[in-house]
């Protein structure tokens, strides 16, 4: 008499976007091959899906209220280093697909892709390649070539997240639980770092870089 053989697990995919409606999109494509244990809308509840559910696969938007999808991807590799990130997003801007790929994700897929599009990123980011969609990867290619910026601490790009958002010296101390003197200090080496010499620049290198919310 044979054993039959025990039933194959499917892989547990997380969906981070805040547009309900993409989420569910999303879920329905992969429902049939893949477990989506849960899907969220802002990076504070991905961090904790992540830690809970500990998926094999993460689709998530660069663009989240509370911590944007790169922000929120590199804690994401923190409690769940297993898990494989895909960046699933309609920003075509060449230094969103670095900063991702800086945070730990292994495919960038525009949502005007077709649906043939995100399988087959799945299919190479599963199997330990990278992924760019093709729209993309000439201009990726040559942002990627282009000498690096120095890179910021976890500390600072949190700062400059809230200095993007608008937050004044003393609403950051507040937020961070830092002196108000602290505050201006570390907006002043991000500056120095950057080269940059004003709050507007700061703010625009943040959202060239998918680091403002």
């Amino acid at each position: 008499m044979t054993t039959a053989p025990p039933p194959q697990t499917r892989l547990k995919v997380l969906i981070a976007d805040d547009h309900t409606l993409v989420a569910e999109g999303l879920a329905r494509l992969l429902q049939h091959d893949f477990d989506v244990v849960d899907m969220v809308q802002n990076g504070a509840d991905l961090i904790r899906a992540a830690r809970e559910h500990a998926p094999d696969l993460a689709l998530i938007d660069v663009s989240m209220p509370e911590l944007t999808g790169v922000e929120a991807a590199r804690k994401v590799l923190e409690v769940a280093p297993n898990c494989k990130i895909i960046c699933v997003t309609m920003h075509s801007n060449p230094e969103f697909v670095r900063e991702a790929f800086r945070a730990g994700a292994s495919g960038y897929v525009l949502k005007r892709s077709a649906a043939a599009e995100l399988s087959e990123a799945i299919r190479q980011v599963l199997n330990g390649n990278a992924y760019v969609s093709p729209l993309l990867t000439k201009d990726v290619l040559s942002i990627l070539l282009q000498p690096r910026t120095p890179a910021l601490t976890a500390r600072q790009r949190e700062i400059l997240r809230f200095v993007a958002q608008g937050l004044s010296a003393k609403e950051i101390a507040s937020r961070l639980n830092i002196s108000v003197k602290t505050a201006h200090f570390h907006k002043t080496s991000i500056m120095e770092k950057l080269n940059l010499h004003t709050t507007a620049e700061l703010t625009r290198y943040a959202l060239e870089h998918g680091i403002a919310s």
